[in-house]
């Protein structure tokens, strides 16, 4: 695929190359997959919600204004689809039987609080209001700047730009309150921007 972000195949399969419709698939497969996983936190579930946001992707393919990016489009109709998912199904339940037992090592201590403070990071996130979390998900775990992380979520920049503001007041709230510290993961994040 070349660097057009997939334009060229989209044009082939809009006009009516349906076989085109692989490269897009095969280009943006993992990051929709990687989108997903942050929604649900479950690799198989994730694999199907990304099938599902492909589908979607093809059947509103003549649907794509070329003022975005098709990448941004994509991620808007993927973030769409997995939101919808989530409040159909829910949030999926482990069983005790699948959480595996730590390793028998010197630094378990170490990589306990470094798990737990990753932990508390996913709790503290996935607690937010959804047009909070979204936003911080977006532009921070995607790497998308706030005009991209705007356009997928359909607002304005100033918008994702407050959300994000707010996102990571809230978030570090929730941290200290979980953590009883103001250090933490919060500051690995931040420290990204």
């Amino acid at each position: 695929m070349t660097v057009d972000d997939g334009v060229a195949a989209v044009d082939r399969v809009l006009r009516g190359d349906v076989a085109a419709f692989a490269q897009i698939v095969e280009r943006w497969q993992d990051p929709l997959v990687a989108l997903a996983y942050r929604f649900c936190h479950d690799r198989s579930r994730a694999e199907d919600m990304a099938q599902e946001a492909f589908l979607r992707a093809f059947r509103a393919l003549h649907q794509w204004r070329r003022e975005a990016a098709f990448s941004t489009w994509l991620f808007a109709v993927a973030t769409n689809v997995y939101r919808a998912e989530l409040r159909r199904r829910g949030a999926p339940l482990v069983s005790i039987d699948e959480i595996a037992d730590p390793a028998d090592t010197l630094d378990v201590a170490a990589e306990h609080e470094d798990s737990d403070r990753r932990a508390a990071l996913r709790r503290a996130l996935h607690a937010l209001p959804t047009k909070y979390r979204d936003a911080l998900v977006l532009f921070y775990f995607h790497d998308m700047d706030v005009e991209r992380a705007a356009a997928s979520l359909g607002v304005p920049s100033g918008t994702v730009k407050a959300r994000l503001s707010r996102g990571r007041e809230l978030l570090r709230r929730k941290l200290v309150t979980m953590l009883g510290s103001s250090e933490g993961p919060l500051e690995e994040v931040e420290g990204e921007a």
